[in-house]
């Protein structure tokens, strides 16, 4: 008996030390990340192989569940990646459009609380009204000349079904896409999508539940229209209804889905947007009681030629993942929230306030998970000790002028590898995600400058971008009420 006592004590600890395999990894005893940056130096424009490139409408296999391959739009054999440009001129333009994105994503929060306020724009309309068709079709001119999506998958629409690319954005929850005929269309790179021609299309009433949970709506003949309005003034006006979309083998019908006839400003080159949100409209609500209310992504880096998949159902969750909850903000549901509740630099937790990274009552501060903004933003006094703290780690290595919105930058063109601080998030209920080394450093030009991905926040809102996201699988299961990181996990 007290042989077998033994023996399954044993089974229990192998079991135990398997299941916080991924844990060990994740926090590691080690307080530097090597750098490899020669190899980051020759993948500033590899040469493509095109049996190693994975074009973004190629469907990827994920056991349960539906899946989708996700691109950055800067990866070399994007279409969206802009022809015969340079690192230099890729960053800057990814710069504008990440500044643009944390001014909108600020501006959405106000919008939602009620204080909408921009200098040069007004809103049409306040949230959940319900306005006339006319000023559904005069919307707001938007000063946005480039696109800001950062991600980017291919969907199947339509019976009989064809293919567009969408922008995925999880700070977005409305699924819509251009169509025919078009009043006022961006240009993008597949064709406009003809409703007329689906057999599937159907155009949602007035009265229908789906119309009622948009928070800006018009109504026109019994036909439900919807409008989105972004923070930095870009919209997209149309008919509301709902549409098949394939998933490689797998279809999902009657998903609610915008028909933008008038559409202006923003993710240029895309066909719409994939709202991934927590919203009642986001596409994995709507398709949350077949695939179990979860998601997750490994978002690949602009570097990479090949996609990643994002997959919704019960094998979105890898095994050995380790869990952070996700926190409910009492004025949107749509941004995740997350539970930060520290910094390490080096192995040494940086010196914040106790309420540095808190979600308050009326939903002010806090922390979200955000796949549209590339660089991490942290309000002032974090991002302050934790610069310090890696300046402080990073004496050895030779510094360089500051370069955009970036002010710790080295000059590593004389460096293979180097090593560097390690930095550790720290979550409520004891995770602990490290951030591998190419998700610290940002490559500034094509000569060997590389800045801390890092930003101070113009905000009491921090927001953790793409750049450190980047290589890790993140779930997102709302209805556990907690978000997943894995490592390896990314194929």
């Amino acid at each position: 008996m007290a042989k077998s006592a033994f023996f399954t004590s044993l089974l229990l600890i192998l079991a135990l030390v398997s299941s916080l395999s991924f844990a060990r990894e994740l926090v590691q005893s080690s307080s530097y990340r090597v750098l490899d940056v020669a190899s980051f130096l020759r993948s500033v424009d590899p040469a493509l192989s095109k049996d190693a490139v994975l074009k973004p409408n190629d469907g990827l296999v994920s056991g349960e569940g539906l899946s989708l391959s996700l691109m950055h739009r800067d990866a070399p054999s994007s279409a969206f990646r802009p022809q015969n440009s340079t690192w230099s001129q890729r960053l800057a333009a990814r710069m504008r459009r990440d500044s643009i994105r944390v001014k909108a994503v600020l501006s959405k929060l106000r919008f939602i609380k009620g204080g909408f306020d921009l200098s040069d724009l007004k809103p049409v309309v306040t949230q959940g009204q319900t306005i006339s068709v006319e000023d559904l079709q005069s919307p707001l001119a938007s000063g946005l000349d480039e696109g800001s999506g950062e991600y980017f998958v291919s969907v199947g629409v339509g019976t009989p079904s064809r293919t567009i690319n969408l922008v995925a954005d999880t700070g977005s929850d409305v699924v819509w896409q251009q169509c025919s005929p078009c009043s006022n269309c961006y240009q993008q790179v597949d064709p406009l999508f003809n409703p007329a021609a689906s057999s599937s299309f159907q155009q949602l009433s007035c009265s229908s539940q789906l119309c009622s949970q948009l928070r800006t709506r018009g109504c026109q003949s019994n036909q439900c229209l919807y409008q989105v309005l972004y923070g930095d003034g870009s919209f997209t006006v149309g008919v509301f209804s709902t549409e098949t979309l394939q998933f490689g083998s797998n279809s999902v019908q009657n998903v609610a889905i915008g028909c933008g006839h008038n559409n202006q400003g923003l993710f240029v080159g895309a066909s719409g947007l994939l709202g991934l949100g927590g919203g009642p409209l986001s596409f994995p609500t709507q398709v949350g009681s077949q695939y179990g209310s979860v998601f997750s992504y490994c978002l690949p880096d602009r570097l990479t030629s090949q996609a990643s998949a994002l997959i919704f159902g019960p094998s979105a969750v890898p095994a050995g993942s380790i869990f952070a909850p996700l926190v409910s903000n009492p004025v949107t549901d749509t941004f995740y929230y997350v539970g930060l509740t520290g910094i390490r630099v080096g192995g040494v937790p940086i010196s914040v306030s106790s309420g540095a990274f808190q979600l308050d009552s009326s939903g002010n501060g806090g922390v979200i998970l955000d796949s549209g903004t590339a660089v991490t933003r942290l309000v002032s006094s974090a991002y302050n000790a934790m610069s310090d703290a890696f300046r402080a780690n990073t004496g050895s290595l030779p510094a360089a002028s500051s370069v955009l919105i970036f002010d710790t930058c080295y000059d590593l063109s004389g460096h293979q590898s180097v090593r560097l601080p390690a930095v550790d998030l720290e979550f409520e209920g004891g995770a602990v995600v490290p951030l591998p080394a190419n998700n610290l450093l940002v490559q500034t030009d094509d000569s060997g400058t590389f800045c801390l991905a890092f930003a101070p926040s113009d905000d009491n809102l921090s927001i953790i971008g793409n750049i450190q996201q980047q290589s890790l699988r993140i779930s997102f299961d709302k209805q556990q009420g907690r978000v997943g990181f894995a490592s390896n996990q990314c194929n």
